[in-house]
């Protein structure tokens, strides 16, 4: 009898093997021993394996970059950092002194926000999970409320009219912009009318003040001219609100979602030449705002939410090789001390792994798999290395935005988290968990507290 074969999608994908040597070829060419000029052996002997690492010139330098790109083009221009793509403390404090704002889609990452000394009126809460006491705290706080569903602006009302004040909104405003498939889950349509609904609905209402329109258009955005769709939709809804209502509106917030030059799974080229340079994302937004009907006078301020373009390159995740085997196909399998318990993103990133130590010139095709019982518990599913033993440390790249925030207590406890400064000194910015942490938040019922001993379990069975 003959089975039909299950359907897989074909891929082609690049291959940059370098030249032929009398080993053949490698990928890897250089051991990274180094990080910021400390000692990988070091950084692991001193906080452990596996070991998260933060860079903070290059946090620092990346924002500048960026930041420059959208300042030269366009004279408003307000970052806000985004909470949960990293919500480090020290993480965040820097892109604070930075001189950006927080944006925040939970209760726990507001009040993160406000410990970290942001003033309410430079907190952007967004997300469709508000309670009532978040949003009382956010109007008291006079925070920017950007309203995601009619629920959410109906309950807003009712907690502005018993607070007795008034709350600064806007609408998060969802669109096609030639990208699919079309992020509509958040915020109101524009194209069906349901912005202009919600719209008319807050400007009739005393107690809300609209300052603003948001849109989120999606993530790991490949298409500078997505933004520029957006962009030219919400200043329509800007002017039309002017023409309307007499009301102009402070500021409009594109977003996030541009991309790391992380290498996307099933991508033809590596990151570093799929992904546009920024400065295309900064000209074609910031031409949209120029070349509109909006006068000079009148431009409104351009905020923008980034998050993994800012701090990707800038984390690392150090660990330790710890066997080495056969698969059933005879391809060689490398186990890592991390996995995707740590290193969530390697679901859909196919992330640089490189030795921590010298190696010879012979290399392999092998698999990554991390130490979990789990099958689906891969970091590369193909990647082409030199032999490492048990004991050898390896270094992943590009690991700074999502892994730190998505990560799992799951099977192994959650390992260190480091930053290096500008000065090339070493900061333990979160303690690993222990077994003592994780009984501390847990319970036992009365009834279960004695456990019988195995003389007592045969006197019972007698």
């Amino acid at each position: 009898m003959i089975h039909k074969q299950k359907y897989e999608r074909p891929s082609i994908q690049k291959v940059s093997a370098g030249l032929m040597n009398k080993f053949a070829t490698r990928t890897e060419y250089l051991p990274v021993t180094h990080l910021e000029g400390a000692p990988v052996k070091r950084i692991v002997e001193e906080y452990g394996s596996p070991v998260f690492v933060l860079s903070e010139r290059k946090i620092r330098d990346r924002y500048r970059e960026v930041y420059q790109a959208f300042a030269t083009r366009y004279p408003k221009v307000q970052f806000a950092w985004s909470y949960k793509t990293n919500y480090l403390n020290a993480v965040c404090r820097i892109y604070h002194q930075e001189g950006a704002w927080a944006e925040v889609v939970s209760g726990f990452e507001y009040e993160k926000a406000l410990a970290n000394g942001v003033p309410g009126e430079q907190i952007i809460f967004n997300g469709p999970d508000k309670s009532e006491a978040e949003l009382e705290k956010a109007v008291e706080e006079r925070s920017l409320i950007h309203i995601d569903h009619l629920d959410e602006l109906y309950v807003l009302k009712e907690v502005c009219d018993r607070l007795d004040q008034n709350a600064r909104v806007a609408i998060r405003v969802n669109m096609d912009t030639g990208v699919y498939p079309q992020w509509d889950r958040f915020g109101f349509n524009y194209e069906n009318g349901q912005a202009w609904d919600a719209i008319n609905k807050i400007m009739a209402s005393p107690r809300l003040q609209m300052v603003g329109l948001h849109a989120h258009i999606g993530t790991f955005m490949l298409a500078p001219s997505a933004y520029g769709a957006a962009a030219r939709k919400l200043i329509d809804l800007f002017l039309g609100i002017k023409r309307k209502y007499h009301h102009r509106l402070t500021y409009i917030d594109l977003g996030g979602g541009l991309p790391s030059a992380n290498n996307l799974k099933g991508a033809y080229l590596s990151g570093a030449d799929l992904v546009p340079p920024i400065d295309d994302y900064a000209e074609t937004i910031a031409s949209a705002f120029l070349n509109s009907d909006i006068p000079a006078g009148e431009l409104p301020l351009l905020i923008l939410e980034n998050g993994r373009t800012l701090v990707d390159e800038a984390g690392y995740l150090l660990g330790t090789v710890l066997a080495n085997k056969r698969l059933a196909n005879g391809k060689r399998a490398t186990i890592l001390d991390f996995g995707v318990n740590l290193l969530f993103t390697s679901f859909w990133y196919n992330h640089r792994i490189s030795p921590a130590q010298e190696f010879s010139g012979y290399t392999e095709e092998m698999e990554l798999f991390g130490p979990l019982c789990m099958n689906i518990d891969v970091v590369r599913e193909s990647v082409t290395l030199p032999l490492m033993k048990r004991g050898d440390q390896v270094v992943a790249h590009l690991v700074g935005a999502y892994n730190m925030s998505q990560w799992m207590q799951f099977i192994t406890l959650r390992p260190n988290i480091v930053l290096i400064d500008e000065r090339g000194r070493l900061h333990l910015i979160r303690r690993g968990e222990t077994l003592e942490y994780i009984n501390s938040q847990e319970a036992v019922p009365e009834h279960l507290q004695a456990i019988p001993t195995l003389q007592e379990e045969m006197h019972l069975t007698e």
